[in-house]
């Protein structure tokens, strides 16, 4: 036997969703063919200056050349905190409710190393991001997906899950504003999240990468806002989404003490923190760039209001959401989901998410995000309406 066969964990995983999309994507444009990608959530504008300047003036500074703490610089963590508190009223101490991430998928794919052994049950939201499930597998657990469904609201039924696997369960992933649907939660069902966890002793982690892009004056709430939710829960944050930094990686994990304490037990052992001039760089965008949420969020809105027109516009009915950067849709004419993305990027030029790809209640559905140009979005809504007569 090749001492290099891969391991049962990497031969089980299915091909990463986007970096599929990538490869159909680079083959058509081999060929000459102009490409709109709606496919991933990436922002198209840049980090604003004042971010890239205390990069620039910390990156120059020696001090931040050496190995960063394990934890987090203890300003970058006292400015999460102060964040919390105005943005949400969540108290958070610093130094023991708070860990510096290197972007928050890191942090969510680390955490069920910490609380998962094998024969455990992860539970987490389907459709929804992909590493929720691989994380699960990888600690040894078994998955266990909650469908969200169009008539609860893309909420789960907790009232419906099955009751050896609420028995088993160690940890809950939850993910509002969701991606990919774009739904919302409030307080009353985090509040039902919290009585769920506590009858069955489960760590609640909340992603809430997205609660910052919001429309219609929306204001998505905290998790951690809700009574109790800290004695059962931890939240995964980005700077991401909110201040155009995906490219940084860095992110933050708060709540549940002995969680985060658990979380960065196994960093210490697998990573060397976040640069410390990146993370200089995050005190300035949490506390003095307030503004920046808002002003990105009209720019979505109103390219929302324009994919969701083209979208009626040919006959679909796409749900319009009040948060994150993206827009679900019923896939039309008895298509799946995959059948229907290939035929818009092969007709179309256009790269739109198959349901599928977020999980197997993901079908039917597919998902446009907003992180193009206006006229990158109008160009692409121009041509899916030039072959929908032929395609649907």
């Amino acid at each position: 036997m090749s001492k290099t066969r891969l391991a049962k964990r990497i031969l089980d995983l299915p091909p990463y969703l986007f970096a599929e999309l990538d490869r159909a994507k680079a083959e058509l444009e081999a060929e000459g063919k102009e490409v709109i990608s709606l496919g991933i959530g990436d922002p198209d504008m840049p980090t604003p200056e004042p971010i890239i300047e205390v990069l620039k003036r910390e990156a120059e500074e020696p001090a931040n050349h050496q190995y960063p703490s394990y934890e987090g610089l203890l300003e970058f963590r006292q400015s999460v905190a102060e964040w919390y508190d105005k943005r949400f009223g969540v108290s958070l101490d610093p130094v023991c409710e708070v860990i510096s991430l290197i972007g928050s998928k890191e942090g969510i794919a680390h955490l069920p190393l910490a609380f998962v052994d094998p024969g455990d049950v992860g539970l987490y939201t389907d459709p929804g991001y992909p590493v929720y499930r691989v994380a699960i597998a990888f600690a040894g657990g078994t998955a266990v997906g909650l469908p969200l469904k169009e008539e609860n609201g893309f909420l789960p039924d907790l009232d419906a899950v099955p009751a050896e696997a609420a028995r088993k369960a160690k940890i809950l992933y939850l993910n509002y504003p969701n991606n990919p649907t774009a739904a919302t939660a409030d307080e009353a069902f985090f509040e039902k999240v919290v009585a769920f966890a506590r009858r069955h002793e489960i760590l609640v982690c909340h992603d809430a990468a997205y609660t910052e892009i919001s429309f219609d004056g929306y204001k998505a709430p905290s998790f951690l806002q809700v009574k109790g939710a800290k004695e059962v829960g931890i939240e995964f944050h980005s700077l991401s989404k909110t201040y155009n930094m995906t490219g940084w990686r860095i992110g933050f994990c708060v709540g549940n003490e002995d969680a985060v304490a658990g979380l960065g037990k196994v960093k210490t052992n697998i990573d060397s923190g976040v640069f410390q001039a990146v993370q200089y760089a995050g005190v300035e965008a949490l506390l003095r760039n307030g503004k920046i949420p808002a002003r990105l969020s009209r720019i979505y809105q109103e390219r929302r209001d324009r994919v969701v027109e083209g979208l009626r516009a040919c006959g679909l009915n796409p749900f319009v959401p009040r948060a994150a950067f993206y827009i679900w849709c019923p896939v039309p004419g008895g298509m799946d989901s995959k059948e229907f993305a290939g035929k818009l990027l092969v007709e179309a030029g256009v790269v739109v998410t198959p349901g599928v790809g977020f999980g197997e209640h993901g079908e039917g559905y597919f998902r446009i995000t907003l992180t193009q140009s206006e006229e990158k979005i109008e160009e692409a809504m121009v041509r899916i309406q030039d072959v929908a007569k032929e395609l649907w």
